[in-house]
């Protein structure tokens, strides 16, 4: 007889499925408090190794209470006491909220060590609380130089909670700032609030999974007598959308076309801003009549205003995880949002505002357990970076965008920034543009921040094994001084990331790569083979420019000083680094490396962020008289495709194998001896190839996109991966991903636009992905 089926999908970090369980994070040189009560059991975790980890903890008295969790002080262990009185903008925060524990920050003892140094990956220790504490953690950390790789990393806390029955939520998240107004909603409630302009409105998803639609009204309208709401079809036309899509617009407007609200900060990404919230008629036909419903609830709470009710409101739906099918069918599934997720939204002008915790219980729009929503209202005098989130792993915190050490600079010379893996990038600056940017770079000297690749440290003495059995490349072959550029495959043979790897030192390493999850993946590995290795996050220690165009040498030339055992600057081979200093022998220190995104002669420049701003200075002052131009993606996007370099996403992902993605130089199957990850599949897919990437040349000057159709006759045998118009080449080009019996050179094929058939493209196979220099003389230059 066979058992009913049941439903266990895996849901890391959700906290109706683990309510007991709570993750928290500690940054790299950086402190978090938690609360603790009798019988939760503390969790400290080394993530990456060689991190040194200390703890404090205080009673309700803000008694020092170190053994209440076995542990006692170190001499010295003042790290926490430091961080605490450096007078940054977060130890203040920090110290005012540690105050309402009756904890003096002026007299912090020391704290207590966790653990020696040389720590493993992974490695952990468990604390049981025998009393009520408040406990300070931090990741003691420092400046590093950018030939160093003994890099401050982050520690992950797990509390198992010893009552969660006492605790049916998860505990509220630490305002962002001082609280103007907050209060809580119940799942099936609504409420209605007023914001002057400037204020900021944070909506909270408290345990996660959970819907809560919002609405706006002029506040001066309804004096007036007119109500004066939040439209979204104005503001999907006054974004430029003509069709709704799943996220946020970054400004929302009224019927009037005049700005009510401004996003700040979104740690989820995926929202619904285009239906009505739920409503009566909603559940009617759906047969539970009389259901508690959004619309109706947020009526109620808007009539103290004058508002007159409606029978569906045009909401801002905030977690509500929606989206318009191929088919043009809208469709949903239980929200994205994790416990403690937000919205941070600035008032543009006086609002009402009313905000509810959808009651839906009859579908995935709440997981299928409503449960409350938070909503907190900060003065106008406070500011917040602008961000969204990103996490490397389904139960990771959430990061939110960082701006490099160069930001300062970049900013002063544009204000279009766009969250390129959870770093602010410029696309294009004022006063130049993505076109004379692009010919800056292929006539003369161009500067980019590329500071939002992801680098890691990867040293001991199984650093090279491990990298020779994680990356396509031969890694034993790789000379100190010297970069490769190399694939990372899964083992089905799908790319997880492409990336340049360089050799510090006989076991220390540095990968430099476009994807967080590189890391986790590198140490997995590790783990599995119990190799004696660290991988060590470094984006945040290690900022850098791209320095590109014929006259990039003639700049750093004068600029970078090498000691003797290096090589001059102008000796410095293709793809090759150097360790100096910028002007003199005691300068700031810095790695160059002749590598680059661009086709041209170029160049990489890496630093600390604190040292940025002086690097990005000098090159100015340096480059002026050259012709030096910013460079933004938009630019970068012509100049990489001219030159048929790879983009995540576009030329490839997991479903893609390095032939595929027209990078299959970088699997040498028959040279390297040693296997790797994906070698079996790669050997197989090599010997059936099914597409290729190929470059192709349109007839006429219609663009293709990415994404669009290729065709020979009515069937389908490609798709466009990314296009551009060739300013020197002066035609529309594009890399593809074609049927492998279509890729002779010369072949005609038709790109598709509208639905693929009504209109297209005639496009003929060119030799080559690479349309500009294809020898590649200007690179090698």
């Amino acid at each position: 007889m066979n058992m009913p089926a049941i439903s266990r999908p895996f849901e890391p970090a959700l906290f109706a499925r683990e309510p007991a369980r709570e993750r928290h994070r500690v940054a790299p040189d950086g402190l978090t408090v938690i609360a603790l009560q009798a019988g939760d059991r503390l969790q400290v975790i080394d993530v990456e190794g060689d991190q040194e980890a200390h703890l404090l903890a205080f009673d309700t008295q803000g008694r020092v209470a170190l053994s209440a969790l076995g542990l006692g002080s170190d001499p010295a262990a003042n790290y926490i006491s430091t961080l605490l009185a450096n007078g940054s903008g977060d130890s203040v925060q920090m110290r005012l909220g540690l105050a309402r524990y009756a904890i003096d920050c002026n007299q912090l003892p020391a704290a207590a060590t966790l653990w020696p140094a040389q720590s493993p990956a992974g490695y952990s220790r468990l604390f049981t609380a025998s009393d009520t504490l408040v406990v300070l953690i931090a990741a003691p950390g420092g400046l590093t130089a950018v030939d160093s790789q003994q890099r401050p990393s982050e520690l992950q806390l797990l509390i198992h909670r010893n009552n969660p029955r006492s605790i049916l939520t998860p505990p509220l998240p630490t305002p962002l700032a001082e609280v103007v107004d907050e209060f809580t909603l119940r799942p099936g409630t609504a409420n209605a609030y007023t914001v002057t302009a400037g204020q900021y409105i944070q909506v909270l998803d408290v345990a996660g999974r959970q819907c809560s639609d919002f609405v706006a009204l002029d506040r001066r309208g309804l004096d007036r007598g007119r109500e004066i709401e939040l439209d979204p079809t104005v503001t999907r036309t006054l974004n430029g959308n003509a069709y709704p899509g799943p996220g946020l617009f970054s400004k929302f407007f009224d019927r009037d076309m005049q700005p009510m609200l401004e996003v700040v900060r979104d740690t989820v990404g995926r929202h619904d801003t285009f239906g009505l919230a739920c409503t009566a008629r909603h559940y009617e036909n759906m047969g539970y009549f009389g259901h508690d419903n959004c619309s109706d609830n947020i009526s109620r709470a808007l009539a103290a205003y004058g508002s007159q009710p409606r029978a569906g409101w045009a909401a801002i739906n905030f977690f509500y995880n929606t989206a318009v099918d191929a088919h043009q069918q809208l469709t949903f599934d239980e929200p994205w949002s994790r416990p403690g997720d937000y919205v941070l939204l600035r008032a543009m002008n006086d609002l009402v505002c009313a905000s509810s915790s959808c009651p839906d219980d009859i579908d995935p729009a709440n997981g299928w357990q409503p449960t409350d929503i938070h909503i907190r209202v900060y003065s106008a005098k406070e500011r917040f970076s602008i961000a969204m989130a990103t996490r490397k792993t389904p139960d990771s915190e959430p990061v939110l965008t960082r701006e490099s050490g160069f930001h300062a600079a970049t900013s002063a010379l544009t204000s279009n920034f766009i969250d390129y893996r959870g770093w602010w990038t410029p696309t294009h600056y004022h006063g130049f543009g993505a076109i004379e940017e692009y010919h800056g770079c292929r006539e003369r000297v161009a500067v980019m921040d590329l500071s939002a690749l992801r680098k890691f440290e990867v040293i001991g003495p199984d650093a090279e094994a491990l990298l020779n059995y994680c990356l396509t490349r031969d890694v034993r072959k790789l000379a100190v001084g010297q970069v490769v550029y190399s694939a990372m495959c899964y083992e089905h043979g799908g790319m997880l990331d492409d990336g340049t790897l360089l050799r510090l030192g006989a076991d220390a390493f540095r990968w430099i790569c476009g994807e967080d999850y590189a890391g986790v993946w590198l140490r997995e590995q590790a783990q599995k083979l119990g190799m004696k290795v660290w991988v060590k996050s470094a984006s945040e220690q290690i900022h850098n420019v791209a320095v590109q165009g014929p006259k990039s040498r003639e700049l750093l030339s004068q600029m970078i000083w090498t000691p003797a055992t290096q090589p001059s600057l102008g000796d410095l081979g293709w793809f090759r680094f150097l360790t100096g200093r910028l002007d003199g022998y005691n300068g700031v220190p810095l790695m160059v490396s002749r590598t680059g995104y661009t086709g041209e002669l170029g160049y990489e420049v890496w630093c600390h962020p604190n040292d940025a701003q002086q690097v990005w200075s000098r090159l100015w002052e340096l480059g002026e008289p050259l012709g030096l131009v910013p460079l933004g993606l938009d630019a970068l996007d012509s100049l990489r495709i001219e030159a048929g370099l790879i983009f995540a996403g576009y030329e490839f992902c997991d479903q893609t194998d390095p032939f595929e993605a027209g990078i299959g130089f970088c699997v040498p199957l028959k040279s390297k001896q040693d296997d790797f990850i994906g070698r079996d599949a790669l050997l197989r897919r090599s010997a059936h190839p099914q597409r290729k990437l190929v470059g192709l040349i349109l007839e006429g000057n219609e663009q293709a996109h990415h994404g669009d159709c290729v065709h020979v006759g009515r069937a389908q045998v490609g798709v466009i991966t990314s296009a551009t118009r060739s300013p020197l080449l002066g035609k529309n080009i594009a890399l593809c991903k074609l049927d492998v019996g279509y890729c002779e050179p010369g072949c005609t094929v038709q790109i598709g636009k509208l639905d693929g058939q009504q209109k297209r493209i005639n496009a003929t196979v060119a030799a080559s992905t690479i349309a500009y220099d294809p020898e590649k003389t200007r690179v090698r230059s």
